[in-house]
């Protein structure tokens, strides 16, 4: 790894602490240089903005949930069944990881609203597996045929989006949104069989 690499690293990992302990909000570009010992201007020269080294955070943990969603995908099961704990699964992370540390729903708040091509990217790349498991579902004579997989992964998304962002359910408990998910998974299911 080389030197520069390295201190990007570095520089995620303090203000990884700083968000988690502090808060997005709270926490400036000048504390974060203290905690390295190095001067602001000095990481600046790495990230322009602490909206950047917030992003940059965020996507240190995509392959985790990249590597959840793929774990779902891969799995036994029908197709059905993938897509249910596909959802549950993506609600579960999300709503432990915010219930783990609050202040880091300060954070997704932030990159959300000032970084919308951040979220837009993600969401594009999780329809990548929701068309997978479609593609699986009507290959198995589960779901009907659809000629347009990406727009009809988009339509799912749209009508889970309540689980997915921790902006639309923070004053809910895990079992509430439980029973709720499984009741939203219930009609999209009655659109998405074959007749």
């Amino acid at each position: 790894m080389d030197e520069k690499t390295e201190t990007r690293e570095r520089i995620l990992e303090a203000a990884g602490r700083r968000f988690e302990h502090y808060g997005y909000n709270k926490t400036t570009m000048s504390e974060i240089a203290a905690d390295l010992k190095m001067s602001t201007g000095n990481l600046y020269r790495f990230y322009p903005s602490k909206l950047d080294i917030a992003e940059a955070f965020a996507r240190a943990h995509e392959c985790e949930e990249d590597t959840m969603m793929e774990q779902v995908v891969s799995s036994g099961g029908s197709a059905g069944e993938r897509l249910r704990e596909f959802h549950r699964v993506v609600l579960e992370h999300t709503f432990n990881m915010i219930d783990h540390s609050k202040k880091i729903f300060e954070l997704a708040q932030a990159i959300s609203r000032e970084r919308p091509a951040y979220s837009n990217r993600r969401l594009a790349a999780e329809r990548v597996y929701l068309e997978r498991i479609l593609r699986d579902g009507i290959a198995e004579g589960l779901f009907a045929p659809n000629d347009n997989l990406n727009e009809l992964a988009e339509m799912i998304q749209c009508a889970t989006m309540k689980f997915r962002y921790p902006q639309l359910y923070n004053c809910y408990r895990i079992d509430m949104l439980r029973r709720e998910l499984e009741g939203t998974m219930d009609l999209l299911f009655k659109g998405l069989l074959k007749r």
